[in-house]
């Protein structure tokens, strides 16, 4: 690959996240009260459809460890989210969703999609992105 192209995806990807990550912030705040991260773990605990380990949870979402207890614990003030201690294991500690934790999720979920259509429609990628992501 040349440093160029290599450069160029960098900052397609880090305009596109920016953008992304600002809209998702102000439409799932203002609509849902609910910021990116914290719509993101409910998401991946729907998509998965049971308790996961924090460490899990981490590998997932790319949050460090002490930024997902941030968000785990919003998300449990706001009852969208329980902690349990493991029983086997009594360090271990897992996140299940709650009842009021799904029904956000799918009152959220058009929006968090019509954003990301919406970043990701509006404007075509370079094409050096473009021919290297669909080949010759």
């Amino acid at each position: 690959m040349d440093e160029e192209f290599v450069v160029g995806t960098w900052h397609y990807v880090l305009a596109k996240h920016a953008k992304a990550m600002c809209a998702l912030e102000r439409e799932l705040g203002d609509r849902h009260g609910l910021g990116p991260s914290e719509f993101e773990v409910l998401d991946r605990m729907v998509h998965h459809g049971k308790k996961l380990r924090i460490q899990e949870l981490c590998d997932e979402v790319h949050l460090s460890q002490s930024a997902l207890s941030r968000v785990v614990a919003r998300l449990e003030k706001a009852a969208l989210v329980s902690r349990v201690v493991c029983d086997v294991d009594r360090r271990g500690v897992f996140v299940c969703i709650t009842d009021e934790g799904r029904a956000r999720h799918a009152e959220a979920l058009p929006t968090q999609r019509a954003v990301l259509s919406s970043v990701f429609t509006e404007a075509p990628a370079p094409a050096a992105f473009e021919a290297a992501v669909t080949g010759p």
